[in-house]
């Protein structure tokens, strides 16, 4: 096969210069951009508030400047927490996001306590929210006695002697 030098080229399709680039061999692969998509808000969402399916949409990304770090599929974002507000139509940071508390400030909890092959339990209310694995101050409900604990995932507060 035989191309025209570079000056007939260019005479050819009327002084417009064109480069093009070869690749050896029949059936070369050429990598597609995928379009990227964001979550946003459809409507203000609050510090503390449960996102759910209907307060979110995924959206095409258009601006190629725009900066990492949020949030790609709605998945990602259902049933987390708002640190922060969120602005309808504006991209939402995955920083801006956590789990849902699974010890409340307030609410009643069980205490247990395990050594050994005994169990002992107690009704308690928990002094600050937490999430499973965190270390929490419980006071018991009967005795008044403030006590130190490790949340599971089940909401309980496992005790551990000193």
């Amino acid at each position: 096969m035989m191309f025209p030098s570079g000056n007939a080229l260019r005479s050819a399709i009327g002084g417009v210069t064109l480069s093009l680039l070869f690749i050896a061999g029949a059936g070369s692969q050429v990598a597609v951009a995928q379009p990227l998509y964001a979550v946003v808000p459809t409507s203000t969402i609050f510090p503390g508030d449960i996102i759910s399916s209907s307060q979110v949409m995924e959206v095409e990304v258009t601006n190629p400047n725009l900066a990492g770090g949020y949030t790609s599929s709605v998945t990602d974002v259902i049933g987390k927490v708002a640190k922060r507000t969120l602005v309808a139509g504006r991209t939402i940071p995955a920083a801006s996001l956590r789990e849902p508390f699974t010890v409340e400030r307030g609410k009643a909890i069980r205490i247990m306590f395990n050594v050994g092959g005994l169990t002992i339990s107690a009704s308690g209310s928990a002094l600050q929210d937490a999430m499973a694995g965190d270390s929490i101050r419980v006071r018991n409900t009967e005795s008044g006695v403030t006590v130190t604990g490790t949340v599971r995932p089940d909401g309980n507060v496992e005790v551990v002697q000193k």
